[in-house]
């Protein structure tokens, strides 16, 4: 990627990680994406072992 370049693609394999702005902006970008992603994981399996158990008990 040239200076000045702008980014082409979101995956992190095309950016340039050599810029800190690039760095900064995607690497907490990603960051928060895991986060969440995370969470929903989580309030999914959860909510299955819960309708699991409640399943059981009737």
């Amino acid at each position: 990627m040239l200076h000045g370049e702008t980014v082409h693609s979101p995956l992190p394999m095309d950016l340039p990680w050599w810029q800190p702005d690039h760095f900064i902006f995607f690497g907490v970008l990603y960051a928060v994406l895991a986060i969440l992603g995370a969470g929903l994981a989580y309030c999914v399996v959860k909510a299955w072992m819960d309708s699991k158990d409640q399943a059981a008990h009737n």
